[in-house]
């Protein structure tokens, strides 16, 4: 039993937390840890899966005023790793005391386990390697050489109701041969080799071996000294901004040309931002990405129950990368750490996780009148990033601000493309051959965006736009009139929605509280991009996991702690949790609260050119203004600096120009 102490609250000013969206900062989660030990909820086997901020409600929120104290709590889930046993916890900081403990029922339908431990990996990896029934198939392989430097994977199991699995705390490991130590494990898959582990008990539930395919012996690596010398064609481009950037940072209040908002972070869901306002008027009280699901379209034995949860299983904010300047970002860069708690609930500093800085975006608008005077003002956008690595695979979230009032969220997907084994030169049906005996399996990447949207004020409407043909007649006696449809979107029902790029598609919240000048209510458009939602059969276990990825648009009345899109725990969850729990009661979502949910990503198929390491590739949407403004915000720009600069010859005829690329 570890040593406990006597609860001492925790002051404020010691802290240095004074706004109740400030993230959570080391000091916190050390003086969390040390409540629950003193409360007795630490023991040599306790481990802590996750540890998250328990965010005030709005009405806390609402009554609070600057200089004013608030209660500051986290919201964490204690493992003890000897029974599997898990039990969540609210802890006042500011009190020093713990105000709720609960068992999580994670023996009993409908499951779910606790995110994964980072010791887990390693330990999950000790078992297989330990396991007489994996030593003998190696060795019947052929590679009994090659087990010390083999790197046996974790991966979340997925659901598949076998009954040795039901309720028990279950990670699969599948093979991988480095021929040295130096090497990337991921080229070099061996095949058919599936072990599954028992993390509670420490031991292998059963090992499959399937099949006798040659483990490929092409390198993955991508090291510049084996990639070869670097090109020397490319002129240096240097970004600078001389008189420093246009944005202010006041702890985590960030403000740039009419924007402000709070910059969160947070173990699971990374970057969260809070309180958007454009021009002093609200447009979003909460946005992240809370949630994102890749599930693989292969029927082989080692990856048809693959279905990784990349913030619910493994936190995406815990697994974040510490950035780099020059590398990860340019320009004139403001960076923000972010803290997160590891295994045992001590705090981790991870420098430099959030990136924010200014970027040029091309023309932001431009006219030249009939007397050839032409009037061009340069875009430029406020970014806000973080990057997270899970595994092989790499991800970057984007949020731009523009001058125009629009936001874009971007994902990107890069890193390492995961592979299996097969004949080469032999096509398979859900996989593409990237390298001689290398198959990439097809497989997708779906984002959840959560929006909590407050258009002026807390109360909107949701209505969807479609563009709408006027079939000719009296009404279009020459064929090319056309129009649109707005159907009001009322209950959480009937907000469950489909992209749809053939009627130009876009979702609509209004304010029920403020007018334009033409006297339409001020509005944002969601606007989707062309997204396939989930490709697995409605009947599969994924699709009932991951709900959340079968329509394009959810919207559900405001609810504190309706946070994540496919439930607390994903992990090894047979289903129904998060949005499809949120919305079976069908409440009325018409001039109420509302939060958005937005399904969008990508469908990979890979290919050649995705190896040895995958260029980026990127998924997003727009929510931009429409009729929220009485006009365009930018008309009072100023023209570049750089508007009529020209280094040799007449203007982009031969030499630089700046002004309209």
């Amino acid at each position: 039993m570890m040593s406990h102490h006597a609860p001492q609250p925790v002051s404020l000013d010691k802290i240095a937390a004074p706004h109740p969206h400030d993230p959570l900062s080391g000091e916190e989660i050390a003086a969390a840890r040390a409540i629950l030990d003193a409360a007795g909820l630490l023991t040599e086997t306790t481990r802590v899966p996750m540890l998250l901020p328990d965010e005030p409600t709005k009405q806390e929120f609402a009554a609070w005023t600057p200089g004013s104290p608030i209660d500051r709590r986290v919201d964490v889930t204690l493992l003890d790793t000897a029974t599997g046993v898990a039990t969540e916890a609210i802890v006042s900081i500011t009190r020093g005391e713990v105000l709720r403990t609960e068992r999580v029922p994670n023996d009993a339908p409908p499951y779910g386990q606790p995110q994964y431990l980072f010791e887990e990996y390693e330990r999950a990896e000790a078992i297989a390697k330990a396991s007489p029934e994996w030593q003998a198939a190696m060795t019947r392989r052929g590679l009994a050489d090659h087990m010390d430097l083999a790197f046996c994977g974790p991966l979340a199991p997925g659901y598949t109701g076998r009954a040795d699995e039901v309720g028990r705390r279950v990670i699969r490991s599948l093979t991988f041969l480095k021929y040295d130590e130096q090497d990337s494990p991921w080229a070099h898959p061996v095949e058919g080799l599936v072990v599954h582990i028992d993390l509670t008990s420490n031991s292998v539930i059963r090992v499959e071996d399937h099949g006798d395919v040659p483990v490929p012996a092409g390198h993955g690596n991508y090291y510049p000294e084996v990639q070869g010398e670097a090109r020397t064609s490319l002129k240096p481009i240097e970004i600078t901004q001389p008189k420093g950037p246009s944005f202010t940072v006041t702890g985590s209040l960030v403000e740039w040309e009419g924007w402000s908002m709070r910059v969160d972070f947070n173990a699971r869901e990374g970057l969260v931002l809070h309180d958007v306002t454009f021009q002093d008027r609200s447009v979003l009280s909460r946005a992240s990405v809370p949630e994102m699901v890749v599930p693989y379209g292969d029927t082989a034995p080692g990856r048809f129950w693959i279905s990784y949860f990349d913030a619910g299983e493994y936190l995406l904010g815990k697994n974040a990368n510490h950035l780099e300047l020059g590398c990860d970002c340019l320009g004139v860069i403001r960076y923000l750490d972010g803290y997160v708690a590891d295994d045992h609930g001590n705090p981790v500093r991870i420098p430099n996780v959030v990136c924010m800085h200014e970027e040029d975006d091309g023309i932001l608008w431009k006219h030249t009148d009939l007397a050839g005077r032409a009037d061009v003002r340069r875009s430029r956008r406020f970014v806000v990033s973080y990057f997270s690595t899970i595994g092989n695979y790499d991800y970057g979230f984007y949020w731009y601000f523009g001058l125009d009032g629009s936001i874009e969220v971007v994902a990107k997907a890069t890193g390492i493309v995961f592979v299996g084994g097969g004949e080469p030169g032999v096509r398979q049906r859900h996989a593409t051959e990237l390298a001689p005996g290398v198959f990439a399996p097809v497989h997708q990447h779906l984002f959840c965006a959560r929006l909590d949207v407050a258009i002026d004020g807390d109360r909107n409407r949701l209505v969807e736009v479609d563009a709408q043909r006027v079939p000719m007649g009296p009404d279009n006696p020459f064929g090319n009139a056309f129009s649109w449809s707005e159907t009001p979107l009322t209950t959480e029902t009937a907000a469950q929605r489909d992209a749809d790029s053939s009627v130009a598609r876009v979702w609509e919240v209004q304010s029920t509280s403020r007018t334009n000048h033409v006297g339409r209510p001020t509005a944002y458009h969601l606007v989707p991009e062309p997204t396939a939602l989930l490709m697995a059969d409605p009947e599969s276990s994924v699709a009932a996991r991951a709900a959340f990825a079968t329509k394009h648009l959810w919207a559900t009345h405001y609810e504190h702690g309706q946070i994540w899109p496919a439930g607390r725990y994903p992990n090894a969850h047979q289903g129904g949790g998060g949005l499809p729990a949120y919305t079976a009661g069908d409440r009325p979502i018409d001039g109420e609260d509302m939060v958005l949910w937005h399904t969008f990503g990508l469908t990979h198929f890979p290919r050649t050119e995705d190896w040895p390491i995958m260029p980026v590739d990127t998924a997003g949407f727009r929510f931009k203004p429409n009729g929220f403004l009485d006009q365009n915000p930018a008309m009072d720009v100023p023209e570049s600096s750089q508007a009529h600069a020209v280094s040799s010859g007449s203007c982009c005829g031969g030499g630089t120009c700046t002004c309209e690329h």
